[in-house]
């Protein structure tokens, strides 16, 4: 078997090692590490590796503290210590970039550490077994790999055990939100729309556990609701988002307010700045631009969470907040048409970036643009489309939303040129 040096991570869950001039990709490993590997699998441009052997463990090693791995697909920097977790996410952010844009860029500082790298997520979502089993995939795998408890999840996010054993048949996900009062609100993701007979052990599983405030069982667009399923979000100090638990918010409510004064930071809203913000969702970023008086129009393709942000807009007094429940980039070619520019454009686009809005946005002329991805790569791709359009970047800040994964949240704040 190969003995290999692991000499870096990838945007990923693998160690980076070469031998014989053919790059290995191994799960598990560690920069720094000294492994004995069995190849698992050749692809013509690279080897799929696994630990057969810890040779001499990288310095940034440890033994992981959650019970469930290595099986468990869930957490894949967890063998890394936390400081060099975060050392690594900003190497590779930079690196990213910054080959991208042909440019260079100090990872030193560029991502602000979670404040917990275990207890820190609001909201978990579970994959359903056979009988009601639940947990996370293996890497790589569809096998189930059962839990009773998640290290990453906050303390009063309860295990949904109850409404995945009674709807085990119908159920492929729940998702766990943390909600008021150290209560729970379930979202279950049904193979076709609940009726009856499902609402009705929803509502024994309500009435049996006092720690769940509220069930939403959702197939596709059609969702129905059985107790209490709002949820309250401190996105700034005094200022809270109200939405059901279905919709989208951080899962990193510690982080999350950082990551909207950085926003704000960049976007300078104020009164008479006109600023479009596409996924919108409940309104993370359009209501804290709103209160700063700007004139903010939020769209997102969910009409259930743009009609929680008008809401929050209303509750809130702010009446130059517009929001509109269409495609972003519909919304980007109705507002080239009408001839309106504004002045700053926030994106939040899911994992797979915004690839097809940035023409359109260009098209549009603001002179800022405030991207924020929870993706490297496909944010260097999309700015690398924005710097073809005359747009240059002008500063780059990361959060760790997610310890013992390799994902974190990126801002970068390009202007146009």
């Amino acid at each position: 078997m190969p003995e290999v040096e692991i000499t870096a991570m990838t945007l990923g869950p693998y160690g980076l090692a070469h031998r014989d001039g053919k790059t290995i990709l191994v799960p598990g490993a560690v920069p720094g590490d000294f492994l004995e590997v069995a190849i698992r699998a050749e692809r013509r441009d690279y080897n799929l590796g696994a630990i057969e052997k810890i040779l001499r463990g990288s310095p940034a090693r440890r033994a992981t503290p959650c019970p469930y791995l290595p099986r468990c697909g869930g957490c894949d920097w967890q063998q890394i210590n936390y400081a060099a977790q975060v050392r690594l996410k900003a190497e590779l952010i930079a690196r990213e970039l910054g080959r991208a844009l042909d440019i260079e860029l100090d990872p030193t500082g560029l991502i602000e550490p979670a404040p917990a790298e275990f207890g820190y997520r609001a909201r978990i979502r579970l994959k359903v077994g056979r009988g009601g089993a639940l947990g996370f995939h293996e890497l790589g795998s569809n096998q189930l790999v059962a839990i009773e408890h998640c290290m990453l999840a906050e303390d009063g996010v309860a295990m949904p055990t109850m409404l995945a054993r009674v709807l085990a048949r119908d159920l492929s996900e729940i998702e766990a939100v943390a909600a008021p009062d150290n209560r729970t609100v379930l979202v279950g993701y049904l193979n076709k729309p609940a009726g009856e007979h499902q609402l009705m052990r929803a509502r024994r599983v309500l009435e049996s556990d006092p720690k769940i405030a509220g069930i939403v069982l959702c197939a596709g667009a059609e969702r129905a609701v059985v107790g209490e399923t709002e949820i309250d979000t401190e996105i700034e100090p005094g200022v809270v988002l109200r939405a059901s638990a279905d919709f989208f918010s951080q899962v990193n409510r510690a982080q999350n307010p950082k990551l909207v004064a950085e926003v704000m930071s960049m976007a300078m809203p104020a009164a008479g700045v006109k600023l479009l913000d596409l996924y919108c969702g409940a309104g993370n970023f359009s209501i804290p631009a709103a209160r700063r008086g700007a004139r903010v129009t939020g769209v997102d393709s969910d009409s259930g969470a743009i009609a929680a942000a008008t809401r929050n807009a209303l509750r809130m007094g702010l009446a130059e907040a517009q929001f509109a429940a269409m495609k972003a980039r519909e919304l980007a070619a109705f507002l080239h048409r009408a001839r309106s520019r504004p002045d700053a454009v926030i994106l939040d686009p899911p994992r797979t970036g915004a690839a097809e809005l940035i023409e359109p946005i260009a098209k549009l002329g603001p002179a800022s643009v405030i991207y924020v991805s929870c993706d490297a790569a496909t944010l260097a791709r999309d700015l690398r489309a924005m710097a073809a359009h005359g747009y240059k970047l002008s500063r780059v800040r990361a959060f760790d939303f997610f310890p013992n994964t390799h994902h974190a949240e990126i801002v970068a704040h390009a202007v146009l040129t």
